[in-house]
């Protein structure tokens, strides 16, 4: 059992469960729109979001405690080499107008982590994106936004038309409301000067737009003009399941009720796509 939870902590420490759940979503993507198995892609967001997470998660501690990193910490560094050598090797495989998206997503989850602000912009001695005050969960999910509905298509050669719209928009506000539980686990952590949602409006609020933006979700599905009558089933109760982990977030939750439950709730909706179609 000991063995086990090890395993489980280096398999979310080390981003793999948040990789999955980018594939998943982009995968998502792929099957809406009918175009079809992109191993080359999926293999690229799979390697380039555990990349991408691990520097911004241990950018600090590797930068300032290099000497003295744990065991652990150590292996994840040489996990994360590994996958950024194959996220080089998938990148080449994707198209010219592809690349040109992805440069402007790795400039961003770059300067997400690495302090460039002046002073006068900064909190707490950060001076990076991830520290601007109220900006944190809109850009998390502009980006998975852009790898997970725009790259799938773009590499297919599909165009920007009126559905893809709308499920970027889809996609937007799920990501937003996944963020909420953990906005609400790290409510007595973050600074004030974050000004996060819960900081901002509270807890119960917080649960009430979560709840709101879900309908919001589900609702747009209906505008769309090509849908499923079982897309619309699965998005109900994706839509569900998630309102029920919103509803019962807490600052005292459990270990694993975002880093893993909250966090796989997108493999859990591709799943749901597989079994339904």
């Amino acid at each position: 059992m000991k063995i086990f939870k090890q395993l489980l902590n280096f398999y979310i420490n080390s981003s793999f469960h948040v990789a999955f759940a980018v594939v998943a979503l982009t995968w998502i993507t792929l099957l809406e729109f009918h175009l079809g198995f992109d191993k080359n892609l999926l293999t690229f967001v799979f390697f380039a979001s555990v990349t991408g997470y691990n520097f911004v998660k241990y950018f600090g501690i590797a930068r300032f405690h290099h000497r003295s990193l744990s065991n652990w910490l150590k292996t994840i560094q040489i996990v994360s080499f590994f996958c950024f050598v194959f996220m080089c090797y998938y990148v080449l495989k994707l198209k010219l107008e592809t690349l040109v998206f992805i440069a402007g997503f790795g400039v961003v989850t770059f300067f997400y982590a690495v302090p460039f602000l002046p002073k006068r912009l900064y909190l707490d001695s950060k001076q990076n994106l991830r520290n601007i005050g109220g900006l944190k969960v809109y850009l998390i999910a502009l980006v998975w936004t852009g790898v997970t509905v725009f790259l799938p298509v773009i590499n297919n050669n599909y165009g920007i038309e009126y559905d893809v719209i709308l499920t970027a928009i889809q996609r937007w506000i799920f990501i937003i409301v996944l963020m909420l539980p953990f906005e609400i686990r790290d409510l007595s952590y973050d600074s004030l000067k974050l000004a996060t949602i819960p900081q901002k409006i509270g807890v119960e609020q917080t649960k009430i737009m979560g709840m709101v933006l879900l309908g919001t979700f589900y609702t747009i599905e209906f505008f769309k003009d090509s849908t499923a009558s079982g897309n619309l089933l699965i998005m109900f109760l994706i839509s569900a399941i998630t309102l029920f982990f919103v509803k019962y977030a807490d600052v005292n939750q459990g270990r694993y009720y975002c880093s893993f439950w909250v966090e796989g709730l997108p493999i859990l909706w591709f799943l749901l796509l597989l079994i339904f179609n």
